[in-house]
């Protein structure tokens, strides 16, 4: 919430910083990830704010990025009309990948990769194995020190059943995620980590697990 008036401020005194307007729009995305009871009008909020920025400039990645994940916020408080807030997601995403790709920590690929793996598939909406794949991998490839695209990649590839891919990228990760608690520290980061602590053990124990059992055999 502090983040949230901060940086509404902050926007409001510089309407014309489009840094200013993706700043905002992450804090109204971050305050609606555990705001349910208001996550539509703050989902909105951040979507207005993207949208007045791009009318102004459409070269910065921020507000593409933020604009989609608002959206998908948006979208979770919806069942009519929830389709069309992802098929522009994809798009704005597309354009995000298009300016700056390493953008949060390979951004936009990430969250592209989960939207296509999470979406409907043909012909209903946008959903793909193969799309999701691709945009995942792409994640980890361009920014390896990143928990966060190592288990979206690893909890989709368990997600599929494709336990060969799931433990090989988990061993590949297990190096990765020591290297970063090296790197990513403090207050900002502590959240994270017990969101990532939480996941890695899931994800280990999905693993392990499917080891010893011929049906999770791939």
């Amino acid at each position: 919430m502090r983040s949230l008036e901060t940086t509404g401020a902050i926007w409001q005194k510089n309407p014309d910083d489009p840094d200013a307007a993706w700043q905002y729009a992450r804090a109204c995305y971050d305050l609606a990830e555990i705001d349910e009871r208001n996550r539509a009008s703050l989902a909105q909020q951040g979507i207005d704010a993207c949208r007045k920025a791009l009318r102004r400039r459409r070269d910065v990645a921020g507000t593409h990025y933020y604009l989609a994940l608002n959206l998908g916020q948006l979208a979770r408080t919806k069942k009519l009309g929830a389709l069309r807030l992802v098929a522009e997601m994809e798009h704005v995403l597309r354009d995000a990948i298009k300016l700056d790709p390493k953008f949060d920590y390979a951004g936009p690929h990430r969250t592209l990769g989960l939207l296509y793996r999470d979406a409907p598939g043909w012909p209903t909406s946008i959903g793909s194995r193969s799309r999701a794949k691709t945009h995942l991998v792409k994640a980890v490839d361009l920014v390896p020190e990143f928990p966060e695209n190592h288990l979206s990649l690893i909890e989709s590839y368990t997600q599929w059943g494709e336990m060969r891919n799931a433990r090989s990228a988990a061993a590949t990760a297990e190096s990765k995620l020591r290297d970063a608690r090296m790197r990513f520290t403090g207050d900002r980061w502590k959240g994270s980590w017990r969101d990532w602590d939480a996941r890695w053990e899931k994800v280990c124990r999905k693993t392990q697990a499917d080891l010893a059992m011929p049906r999770g055999k791939p």
